[in-house]
């Protein structure tokens, strides 16, 4: 194809994104889980979730893309580049969803992707590269399993998958289980082996914040994911009668409990707004109101882009539970330590070329949640591409995006992929 076909066909590719089709496929989506109020509930591994992931691979199938699974269950959507032993240039995202989650998170990315292969095979588009639409297979394990994004972190690093297929879910249900019955569901034409090479990666997302609709901006150029540390805390006391048991003999779990995380808030209050802190579950045992609870355990959710910061400030953590524990005893185990990742070179520059070509206002900032990318950027040059969501909200099923910002960032894709597919 000489420069001038191509930059004629990158022209015209904006005009073959479909917004129809892109927005009838999140419907489609959205209705496998859905929740009374609007949201989406598709939990890793579950009957729903393999359901997303069936149909994704009969749209493959009915375009006549090649269609690949790995051992994690990890699905990747191919169309041929005219080179086909080079290296693909990659972009998805995940299906599944938080409890009660949104119609947005993860799915957008992966729909973005698909829908940028149709729009460039329409346009009749040859790149020397191939072109893949991937599902990354848990990545919203956390809410289940304590641990999330396990499908990347296996591709990109088989070596954990020993420790990954044993973890456990408050059910007691390991990985590997429900891992294996998930993967029963599905039959590909081919089989992806972990670590196989990846060119580029590209990653479309909601942004999960409000900096973008707050600005105006139509595009996020994300230029790193910030660090992330989470825990698990356990406070042991003694169950006793709620009527009978003075104050002075009580080892009261749930009192302890909360006097580490008023603690805890005090050392992570950040006046300048950077640092993240979240005890976002706690189980009081035996949860009776007659009775003292004798064991809490709760979970903590730590981010910072620093990473001096998040290791000093996240060391602290056992020494405040240790000390205002009282008369209980206190355990902390780190579930989590990604260390921040930056995003430059090939991809973010792709990407600043076609939002510019493309005459999309758009602003660069750091993801603030965790991503696949953060994982694939081990592999390979990679990049994300935010598009704002309904006051920033999101893990929510109040979660909501604009289609002119979801078309958007479609073509922006779409072209950053035929640029990365041509290097």
């Amino acid at each position: 194809m000489s420069g001038n076909a191509n930059s004629n066909s990158l022209q015209m590719l904006a005009g073959h994104v479909d917004q129809d089709r892109l927005w009838q496929r999140h419907l489609d989506m959205a209705s496998i889980g859905a929740t009374p109020l609007g949201g989406v509930h598709r939990l890793p591994f579950s009957k729903e979730d393999a359901e997303s992931r069936r149909l994704f691979l009969s749209w493959a199938t009915a375009r006549g893309f090649g269609t690949e699974m790995d051992d994690f269950g990890n699905i990747f959507v191919r169309r041929e580049g005219t080179e086909k032993d080079l290296e693909p240039v990659v972009s998805g995202s995940h299906s599944d969803t938080q409890p009660n989650g949104g119609r947005f998170d993860g799915i957008y990315g992966v729909l973005a992707a698909f829908e940028a292969l149709e729009a460039i095979d329409d346009a009749g588009i040859p790149t020397r590269r191939p072109i893949e639409a991937v599902i990354w297979t848990a990545e919203e394990a956390d809410a289940q399993f304590g641990v999330g994004c396990l499908g990347s972190q296996a591709y990109a690093n088989p070596s954990k998958l020993p420790r990954l297929l044993e973890i456990r879910n408050n059910l007691n249900i390991p990985v590997k289980q429900a891992l294996a019955e998930l993967m029963e569901d599905h039959l590909c034409v081919g089989h992806r082996a972990f670590q196989s090479p990846i060119a580029y990666y590209v990653e479309a997302h909601i942004e999960q914040g409000p900096e973008l609709e707050a600005r105006g901006k139509t595009i996020g150029i994300v230029t790193a994911i910030q660090g992330h540390r989470s825990f698990k805390v356990q406070v042991t006391g003694e169950a006793g009668h709620a009527g009978n048991t003075p104050e002075r003999l009580r080892k009261d779990a749930l009192v302890a409990a909360m006097q580490i995380f008023s603690e805890l808030r005090k050392v992570f209050h950040d006046p300048n707004d950077v640092v993240r802190f979240t005890v976002g579950e706690m189980d009081v045992v035996p949860s009776a109101m007659a009775v003292i609870p004798g064991s809490v355990t709760f979970t903590i959710d730590f981010r910072h882009p620093d990473p001096e910061t998040l290791q000093s400030l996240g060391d602290r953590i056992a020494v405040v539970t240790r000390e205002n524990a009282g008369k209980c005893d206190v355990t902390v185990s780190e579930l989590r330590h990604s260390s921040p990742v930056v995003f430059k070179g090939p991809v973010p520059e792709a990407i600043l070329k076609a939002v510019e070509s493309l005459d999309y206002s758009y602003m660069a900032l750091p993801s603030g949640a965790g991503h696949d990318a953060r994982y694939i950027a081990e592999l390979a040059p990679a990049g994300m591409i935010f598009i704002p969501c309904w006051r920033g909200i999101s893990h929510n099923e109040a979660e909501s995006a604009k289609l002119v910002d979801m078309v958007a960032g479609t073509r922006v894709l779409a072209r950053t992929l035929v640029e990365l597919a041509n290097l």
